[in-house]
């Protein structure tokens, strides 16, 4: 059986990441890729209900480990049921976002220690790492501009843009530590210049396996 691949796109609100998964997803099946898509949070049915609550507005303020615990929990459920099956089938999974989303914003952005971010990374995934994680980089200002000519923002997206400034930093600071599989792109740029070179790191992928 052939072996899956795992591609996650990152980036803060606004980078553009469910337009490149189109795009990705697009050209894989015009390769003749099986391939699935998923999100975090969110993925399977228990995972989008945990979702809602996390992006839901409340009088109550969500504890930043409360955050931080229930992104984890729906993770769990997204490799259970959707990411690892697919593997395993040899199917290629492209995630919108995966675990350097918890270093970025519940880590970075939160201020939460990575050690608690680590031992649960550890715990939930164990070696489970993709095989290459796309960047998409924009500076925090721009990014939030596209989410609010959207209309209404959930409650993760109504934070400032120094919060989005530390998830952003702390993603281009992954992407030194984990060089060889992080691939930065500036999405702050004509739409079709991301997406030929997102295509490009897809198709460096893609000729691995052949």
């Amino acid at each position: 059986m052939k072996k899956g691949r795992f591609v996650s796109i990152e980036g803060i609100e606004g980078a553009g990441k469910t337009t490149i998964l189109k795009t990705l997803h697009e050209r894989l099946q015009t390769l003749g890729i099986d391939c699935v898509l998923t999100r975090e949070p969110g993925g399977t049915p228990v995972a989008e209900a945990i979702r809602r609550v996390l992006l839901d507005h409340y009088e109550e303020s969500m504890s930043v480990d409360t955050e931080l615990l229930l992104m984890f929990a729906g993770r769990a459920q997204n490799i259970a049921h959707v990411i690892l099956p697919a593997l395993a089938r040899g199917q290629w999974v492209l995630s919108d976002r995966f675990t350097d989303a918890s270093f970025a914003y519940q880590g970075g952005g939160r201020g939460i220690s990575t050690t608690h971010i680590h031992e649960l990374a550890n715990w939930v995934q164990g070696s489970l790492r993709p095989d290459i994680t796309i960047l998409l980089d924009v500076p925090a200002a721009v990014g939030l501009a596209r989410v609010t000519s959207r209309g209404a923002k959930d409650r993760i997206e109504t934070e400032g843009v120094a919060f989005f400034e530390r998830v952003r930093q702390t993603y281009l600071q992954l992407a030194k530590q984990h060089w060889e599989r992080f691939r930065v792109v500036r999405s702050d740029r004509e739409l079709s210049a991301v997406q030929q070179e997102a295509l490009a790191i897809l198709q460096s992928l893609v000729k691995k396996i052949k």
